[in-house]
C-alpha cells in the first residue's frame, strides 16, 4: 500500500483522536498494517494521562497522573509493539507494595514469592503457603486469562483455553470468585490480616469497596501482578512510554499534531467522514476515525446526539464515573523514614486503614461524605527508580479519593490534605521536615490539566461489575464498534477499561482493520442489526 503524508493535500487513510496511550497505539497498530495515520492532540504534549515533568522542583521528576504499570508491563498488547527498541525501560523498586496498618504491622509483596510469603507468616501460620497456592493458581492460567482480558469481548479463543486449564469443575469456582467481594475471599484464603489486605487494597486501585461484587478478581489481578512482573515504572518518568509510542509511529510514517483539538465527528449518511478542529480546519479521513476519549465527550460532544438513538442517549446518562482523586506531590530532601521498616523499600505504600477501615472509607464515598480516615497510596518514586530525583531525596506522591456530587471547594481540598500529611506524619515522624516542595492537584486541577479526567476520575469510568464487559461503556457496546460506522471508541471507557496496558486503543485499531477485510461489510450489517435491537424503542 502506498502511504499518504497526513499534513499535505492527501488524504489520510485513519484520523485519531487524542494522543494518550490507547490513541497511540491504536495509531501504531494501523501503522503497522500499512495505514497512513495522523494523530491529533489538543495539549501541547502528547501521553494524556501517561505524562510525567519536574513540576514540583527543579530535578524532581513527578509523574502527573498514572505511575506504576504491572499491567502495563504484563500486557501483550505493549509487548508486541517492542518499546524497548524505541527507549523504554522499566526500573523496579527493591520491594512491590506495603500495607502499613494502623498499628503499624506491614503485610510486604515482593517479586520474590518466598518474601512475600515470609510477610504474610507473621499475620498468621500458613498464610505463606495460601499465597504461595494461590500464585501456583494464577500462573497456570496466566497465559489464557491476560489473552482475554485484553482481546475484544468476546474473546472466544482465548477464553476456550482458559476453560480448557481450568476444567469444567475449576470453572464454576473461577466463575463464583470472579464475583466474589475481596472481603470474603480474603477470609476464604488466609487467617491473618495480612493477605486480604494485600488483596483489598489492590481492589482499590479501581473503585470497588470490599464488599463490592466482583472486587476479589481486581484485587487478586493486581496482587498476582506484582507478584509476578512487579510493579514497575518507566526509568526516567512515565513520559518515557510515550516518548517510546511516538517514536515507534513516527518511524512507521505516522504523523502528530499537537494543539490541534478536534471539535467535532463529521458524520454522512450515519458514517465518518472526517473531523472538524477547533480552529475550523476539516480533516477528511478515508477508512476510519477512532477516538481516545471517554464515551460521554465522543456520543455526546464530537458525535452530538442527534446521530444516536434515543434509547443510546438516554443509557449514556446512566453513566458512571469513577471516584474524584485527589493528589499531593512533595520534593523530599530525604527518603520516608517509615516507623514500619518493610514499608522503606516498596514502590507503593498503602497506608491509613486495616480492612475495617477500608470498608469505612468506601462506605464514606459511598454515602457522599469526605471519609474521615482516608485510605491513601503512596508511591516513593525515587526508590522505584533512582533517576527521578537528586541522590540521598525522594520523589514522593500520595493520593486518595473523594465522594462524587460533593460540592469540593478550597476550604474541603485544604483540610483533605492536612489529613494526608497527618497520615503520612503520624506512621513515618519527621516527613514533614523533609519537605522540600509540595504541589496539590485537586479533582478540579486534574481535569482542567486532561479534560478525559472529568470530575478527577482516573479510570473513564466505574470498575464496578453493572458498567464492565457487555455493560461498558453501556449495555450493548462492549467493542470499539460505534452506532456511527468507521467510527470506534479507543479510549478506557471501552473494554477492558482502565489503566496502562493499550488494550482499548489495540481493539479499535483491531475493529478498523476488521472493517475493511473480505469479511468488513457483512460484519457491520450484522452488527447493526444488533445495535438495532439493542436501541429500538
Amino acid at each position: 500500500m502506498v502511504r499518504h503524508r497526513p499534513g499535505s493535500s492527501e488524504v489520510p487513510d485513519a484520523v485519531v483522536i487524542g494522543a494518550g496511550h490507547n490513541g497511540l497505539v491504536a495509531a501504531n497498530i494501523l501503522a503497522d498494517a500499512g495505514w497512513s495515520v495522523l494523530v491529533l492532540e489538543a495539549a501541547d504534549h502528547a501521553g494524556g494521562a501517561v505524562h510525567s515533568a519536574e513540576s514540583v522542583r527543579s530535578g524532581f521528576v513527578t509523574d502527573l497522573f498514572s505511575a506504576f504499570y504491572p499491567l502495563g508491563a504484563a500486557s501483550p498488547v505493549l509487548s508486541a509493539l517492542e518499546l524497548d527498541r524505541y527507549g523504554l525501560s522499566w526500573s523496579h523498586a527493591p520491594s512491590v507494595l506495603a500495607h502499613v496498618l494502623p498499628d503499624d504491622r506491614c503485610a510486604l509483596l515482593c517479586r520474590d514469592v518466598a518474601g512475600t510469603a515470609a510477610s504474610l507468616d507473621e499475620f498468621a501460620a500458613g498464610d505463606g503457603d495460601a499465597w504461595t497456592e494461590l500464585v501456583a493458581e494464577f500462573e497456570r492460567i496466566r497465559e489464557p486469562l491476560l489473552a482475554a482480558l485484553f482481546r475484544p469481548f468476546p474473546p472466544v479463543l482465548p477464553a476456550a483455553r482458559l476453560l480448557h486449564r481450568l476444567g469444567t469443575a475449576g470453572a464454576l469456582r473461577f466463575a463464583r470468585f470472579a464475583t466474589q467481594p475481596v472481603r470474603r475471599f480474603g477470609d476464604e484464603r488466609f487467617h491473618g490480616e495480612g493477605g486480604p489486605l494485600l488483596l483489598a487494597g489492590n481492589a482499590l486501585h479501581t473503585d470497588l469497596p470490599p464488599e463490592g461484587a466482583g472486587s476479589a478478581i481486581y484485587g487478586w489481578l493486581l496482587a498476582m501482578l506484582g507478584q509476578t512482573v512487579g510493579f514497575p515504572v518507566p526509568a526516567g518518568g512515565s513520559g518515557r512510554l510515550v516518548d517510546a509510542l511516538v517514536a515507534r509511529l513516527a518511524a512507521r510514517g505516522g504523523h502528530l499534531r499537537l494543539g490541534s483539538g478536534v471539535e467535532k465527528v463529521l458524520v454522512t449518511n450515519n458514517r465518518a467522514v472526517g473531523v472538524r478542529l477547533v480552529d475550523g480546519t476539516t480533516v477528511r479521513v478515508g477508512r476510519a476515525v477512532l477516538a481516545d476519549s471517554s464515551a460521554p465527550d465522543l456520543y455526546r460532544s464530537l458525535v452530538g446526539v442527534e446521530h444516536l438513538p434515543g434509547r443510546l442517549v438516554r443509557d449514556l446518562d446512566n453513566f458512571q464515573w469513577d471516584a474524584p482523586t485527589l493528589k499531593v506531590n512533595w520534593a523530599l530532601s530525604g527518603p520516608i523514614p517509615w516507623t514500619a521498616a518493610a514499608a522503606r523499600g516498596a514502590g507503593t505504600v498503602h497506608v491509613g486503614v486495616d480492612m475495617d477501615g477500608l470498608t469505612f472509607y468506601a462506605a464514606s464515598l459511598a454515602a457522599r461524605r469526605v471519609p474521615p480516615q482516608p485510605f491513601v497510596l503512596v508511591g516513593q518514586m525515587t526508590t522505584a527508580d533512582p533517576a527521578r530525583s537528586p541522590a540521598g531525596t525522594e520523589s514522593v506522591w500520595a493520593y486518595t479519593h473523594l465522594p462524587e456530587k460533593l460540592e469540593l471547594g478550597p476550604a474541603v481540598i485544604a483540610a483533605h490534605v492536612e489529613r494526608i500529611e497527618q497520615i503520612m506524619q503520624r506512621h513515618a515522624p519527621g516527613f514533614g521536615a523533609l519537605v522540600l516542595d509540595r504541589q496539590v492537584q485537586s479533582p478540579a486541577d486534574l481535569q482542567h490539566a486532561n479534560p478525559s479526567l472529568v470530575g478527577g476520575a482516573t479510570n473513564s469510568g466505574t470498575a464496578s461489575l453493572h458498567q464492565q464487559l457487555v455493560f461498558r461503556p453501556v449495555p450493548g457496546l462492549a467493542r470499539a464498534e460505534t452506532v456511527i460506522d468507521r467510527l470506534y471508541l479507543a479510549g478506557a471507557s471501552a473494554h477492558p477499561g482502565g489503566g496502562v496496558h493499550g488494550g482499548p486503543g489495540h481493539n479499535a485499531a483491531r475493529a478498523a482493520l476488521g472493517r475493511e477485510s473480505a469479511s468488513g461489510p457483512a460484519r457491520r450489517r450484522m452488527l447493526e442489526l444488533a445495535m438495532g435491537r439493542i436501541y429500538a424503542g
